[in-house]
């Protein structure tokens, strides 16, 4: 799970921000889906569930601003288990203190868990795809050395008939 919020920073609190302080935000992924598209905001949020692995990408454009204006863009990213909001879920379930740190507790070494069970698969991946080379690269140099052998063998026997044939032997 991912979460994100945005928002252009007022730097003059007691006034609204101009019409100008506006941009466009996109999120795509690794392989270039869109997870999040707005247009001409001046602030907004998402979420979504990151089906692919990898680096995902936020792109904030702002508009060209005449007289040139200078945005300041706050910006919050949270994924995993930081990604839940753990106070509507204490307030929701009328729970005490202890009882949300351990579902934090327990949230995180689910995370933990998931993450080893993936490592250890890649793991188990990793030691077939050696396996797999090895017995290749020894077939590869039981060949070679047969046909090593071979082209020596070759070479002894053109030899002897060239030297008999010379009756140097």
């Amino acid at each position: 799970m991912t979460v994100g919020k945005y928002s252009v920073v007022n730097h003059n609190e007691g006034s609204p921000l101009p019409d100008s302080h506006r941009f466009s935000v996109r999120v795509t992924s690794p392989f270039g889906t869109n997870y999040h598209n707005r247009d001409r905001v001046q602030s907004g949020q998402f979420g979504f569930l990151a089906l692919e692995s990898g680096d995902y990408i936020t792109c904030f454009t702002a508009a060209d601003h005449d007289p040139k204006a200078t945005l300041t863009i706050d910006f919050d990213w949270k994924s995993g288990v930081a990604a839940k909001d753990w106070s509507t879920i204490a307030k929701r379930g009328q729970v005490d203190v202890m009882e949300l740190e351990i579902r934090k507790l327990f949230e995180t070494a689910s995370d933990i868990h998931e993450e080893m069970n993936f490592l250890r698969q890649r793991e188990e991946e990793m030691q077939e795809y050696n396996r797999t080379t090895n017995d290749r690269m020894f077939w590869f140099s039981f060949l070679s050395l047969i046909v090593c052998l071979s082209v020596a063998g070759l070479q002894l026997w053109h030899l002897k008939t060239f030297f008999e044939k010379k009756k140097l032997i």
